[in-house]
C-alpha cells in the first residue's frame, strides 16, 4: 500500500471535543479544547494544552483548577462557538445558553449540559511551544445519572459524544467491543446457546 509522507502535524485523532470551564460560579469562562487526554491511572491524571494568549489561560494558571466537560453531538454548534470566540469580550455561558453548576470539589463550575465532567487540580505546567500543557489530577467526576445503570455501570456510549479530527467534528459510532474481548475465553453458557 503506497503512503504519502507529510511534514509533522497534529493528525492524531479523533480526540474528544471538550469544553473546559474555569474561574468561579460568579466569574466563569469556558473554552473548547481538543488537546486533552488521560496520562495516568493512579492517581487519575489528565492534561489540557492551552495557548498562553487565550483568555482562560491566566484564569487556569492563577486558580490551579478547571473542569473538563465532555460534549455531545447536540452541543456541536456551542462547542465550535466556544472555541472561536473569546471570553474576554462576551459571556459564553449566556450567549450559548449553557448553564453553570457547582462542582463538588473545585471552585470552577461544571457545565450542566455535559454528560460527564472531570474536576481537575493543576499539578504542573509545561511550556511546549504554541501551547502550555496543564497536567492535572482528576479529583472528582460528575456523571449524569441517566448514564449509570441499576448495577452501577457507566453507559456513556448512550450520550452521543462529540469528537474532533483535523478541523472537523464527528459523532461517535457504535460499540464494536470492550477492553480485552479479543482474548477473553467464551463461557460454556455462550457456546451451548449457539
Amino acid at each position: 500500500m503506497a503512503k504519502v509522507v507529510w511534514k509533522p502535524g497534529t493528525l492524531l485523532g479523533p480526540l474528544p471535543a471538550v469544553m473546559v470551564s474555569c474561574g468561579t460560579m460568579e466569574s466563569a469562562n469556558v473554552l473548547t479544547v481538543a488537546w486533552t487526554g488521560i496520562i495516568n491511572t493512579h492517581p487519575a491524571m489528565t492534561y489540557i494544552s492551552v495557548r498562553p494568549s487565550r483568555h482562560s489561560y491566566n484564569i487556569i494558571k492563577e486558580s490551579g483548577e478547571f473542569v473538563i466537560n465532555l460534549t455531545t453531538s447536540s452541543m456541536c454548534k456551542v462547542v465550535d462557538f466556544c472555541g472561536v470566540r473569546s471570553g474576554d469580550k462576551i459571556n459564553k455561558f449566556e450567549k450559548c445558553n449553557i448553564h453553570k453548576a457547582p462542582s463538588s470539589i473545585v471552585k470552577a463550575p461544571l457545565i450542566e449540559e455535559s454528560p460527564l465532567s472531570l474536576e481537575c487540580k493543576v499539578k504542573e505546567i509545561k511550556s511546549l511551544g504554541t501551547h502550555d500543557m496543564f497536567i492535572a489530577e482528576i479529583v472528582a467526576i460528575d456523571i449524569e445519572e441517566k448514564y449509570i445503570d441499576s448495577k452501577g455501570k457507566l453507559n456513556l456510549q448512550q450520550a452521543g459524544l462529540l469528537s474532533y479530527a483535523h478541523g472537523e467534528y464527528f459523532a461517535t459510532g457504535r460499540k464494536l467491543g470492550d477492553f480485552g474481548y479479543s482474548v477473553r475465553k467464551k463461557s460454556k453458557k455462550n457456546i451451548k446457546r449457539k
